[in-house]
């Protein structure tokens, strides 16, 4: 259903001249439901009161069933009613000098100067994803968070590769903070890939393996890639050809084949993770790998390695002897 904003009734009139807009929206049962934007933050507790709940990735309030402008306006006005005539809702600005400085008072500013002024990695993993998250929430105290973050997730690693919808568990981290971090991770793999990808790939193993821990160790899923060569082991194409699930993830010999000759590629390396933790190949992995070995032998196509990635480090089969 096409979105349709309902500005033509006093209620709607009142709401817009409050900085709001409601825009009805179809939800997943074929019902509406109709979402609410704009200077929301002043009136969250009215709007609460009417019915809605905030929707922390979309950054909009939610309202089902009737059509909400009336309940909302109603509900703003007591709300104002309650607070004095007159008055502005409260909020942090409105609140005179006088009032005692939070706790974390200067600290933005005392991170940031530490960070310039220190080389790079100098800061422990909570007050760098701390600094980050200064650019998404304004005005408050981020360090919790990000110590809540890494205790749930483990790493600083593994929390910019969480999946937004583990994100959104967090009440305080909204979605410009979920942006933030993906964009963050989506940058570093660049850069990791520019590193191993623009000189001959066998004079840069180390950086190929750090390439691939940054890239899948944090997955929450198996998944299956394949980095293609030409004769002078420079990367053609890196990709992922399936994903699977917490413990299995397809491979299909020919598909690799077929995607090589595609490509004009003339060697392999092959790649999947271990979300378990444990790098070590399986059974089903030790025999896939043989059946793309010898398909790939058959058309002079060499298979220099396959690496099982997990958190705890990784597993080549080729140092193991099984290629």
């Amino acid at each position: 259903m096409a979105a349709r904003r309902r500005t033509a009734d006093p209620d709607a009139a009142s709401l817009a001249e409050a900085g709001l807009t409601v825009i009805e929206r179809a939800a997943g049962d074929g019902e509406s439901e109709y979402h609410l934007s704009g200077n929301t933050h002043p009136h969250r507790h009215a709007l609460r009161a009417a019915g809605g709940r905030w929707h922390k990735m979309k950054q909009v309030w939610v309202f089902e069933g009737a059509p909400p402008q009336a309940a909302i306006a109603r509900a703003i006005a007591e709300h104002r009613a309650a607070a004095g005539l007159g008055e502005e809702i409260a909020s942090p600005r409105g609140l005179g000098d006088n009032r005692e400085k939070p706790h974390y008072h200067g600290h933005r500013r005392r991170l940031r100067e530490r960070f310039m002024a220190a080389d790079l990695g100098h800061l422990p993993d909570y007050e760098l994803l701390e600094l980050l998250l200064f650019f998404a929430i304004p005005r408050v105290d981020t360090k919790p968070l990000a110590k809540d973050l890494l205790a749930r997730f483990g790493s600083l690693g593994a929390v910019l590769a969480a999946d937004p919808e583990r994100l959104g568990e967090f009440d305080r981290l909204n979605l410009p903070a979920a942006v933030l971090l993906r964009a963050v991770r989506d940058a570093g793999l660049r850069l990791g890939r520019a590193e191993v990808f623009e000189r001959p790939l066998l004079t840069s193993w180390d950086a190929l393996l750090d390439y691939l821990t940054a890239a899948m160790a944090h997955d929450a899923n198996e998944c299956f890639r394949v980095v293609f060569l030409n004769r002078r082991n420079e990367v053609i194409a890196d990709e992922v050809q399936q994903r699977g699930t917490v413990d299995h993830t397809p491979a299909y010999p020919r598909e690799v084949i077929k995607r090589a000759l595609d490509l004009g590629a003339t060697a392999l390396v092959l790649a999947h993770n271990h979300p378990s933790g444990d790098p070590m190949p399986s059974r089903g992995d030790i025999d896939m790998t043989r059946e793309i070995k010898q398909a790939a032998d058959l058309l002079g196509i060499v298979l220099h390695d396959h690496v099982v990635i997990s958190r705890e480090g990784h597993a080549s089969f080729k140092q193991m002897g099984l290629l």
